[in-house]
């Protein structure tokens, strides 16, 4: 081998001896084991959690956020509406899927697209395919009562704000009247009971969407004032838990709404 090969090669040797140097003197100097891999952090689940119930809430968003399988079928079966009907569907959460509408408002082609447990955030995303596509005369929305509980993590009342309106931005957009509803009152979630301030962020909620309304130019229903007791909440005589309004509580909410919707169809 000539001399200038085997200098060239002691030269690559010596570079490599050199970066290697430091990482292993360190080793040597300071003789810290390996480090073992991170333990995953183990998360302890409220008791309210741990029903079976939360399991299935979890299974659905994870396979279907907006859980656009529950009403998929039933709109393509409706179809749109006969001409002269004024259809009306009511889009919310469990308040809403609990309202018998054939009882509060007979004879009227009125129809419900609430799912209990849903956030504003996941009305939006069934939006078209529960109201848009049904060719409603008339939305009536009531959300963020799940905002509030936390139902899908937290919610900024931003957020909230932002999503009732995309709503019903969307509805006027193709030419559906809109109607929104104050969140009822209620002092605490019974299934989220370590919340706090309930009562308060359903006020500041409910002093947006009124002037909101009034802007824009939509029909607002005031549910809350005609509802809540001295401290804020939904009173035992409109409510078994302080949520979910009781026949007497739909009884008072019937013809607001009606008043409302009559409203919209004039505009």
């Amino acid at each position: 081998m000539k001399s200038t090969k085997l200098r060239s090669y002691l030269s690559i040797a010596a570079v490599i001896a050199a970066l290697s140097f430091p990482a292993l003197s360190l080793a040597q100097k300071t003789g810290t084991p390996p480090q073992a891999p991170k333990q995953p952090v183990t998360v302890t689940a409220q008791s309210w959690q741990t029903k079976p119930y939360w399991a299935k809430v979890d299974h659905q968003l994870l396979i279907d956020f907006g859980n656009l399988a529950r009403f998929r079928e039933a709109d393509r079966k409706l179809g749109p509406p006969a001409p002269g009907v004024n259809r009306v569907v009511f889009m919310g959460d469990s308040i809403t899927q609990m309202w018998n509408l054939k009882k509060s408002f007979p004879g009227k082609p009125y129809i419900n697209r609430g799912i209990s447990g849903q956030t504003s955030t996941q009305m939006l995303l069934r939006f078209r395919q529960d109201v848009i596509n049904l060719k409603p005369s008339v939305v009536v929305i009531l959300a963020g009562t799940n905002d509030i509980a936390e139902n899908t993590g937290i919610i900024p009342l931003s957020q909230t704000e932002g999503d009732l309106a995309s709503m019903a931005q969307l509805a006027r957009a193709n030419g559906i009247r809109v109607v929104l509803c104050s969140v009822l009152p209620s002092v605490e979630f019974w299934w989220h009971p370590q919340l706090k301030n309930v009562a308060a962020k359903i006020a500041t909620l409910n002093r947006w969407i009124e002037p909101y309304a009034a802007r824009h130019h939509y029909v607002y229903v005031d549910y809350y004032s005609r509802m809540k007791d001295p401290a804020g909440g939904l009173p035992k005589n409109l409510s078994h838990d302080g949520v979910h309004p009781s026949p007497a509580g739909f009884a008072i909410m019937a013809p607001l709404a009606q008043a409302g919707i009559e409203k919209a169809l004039k505009k």
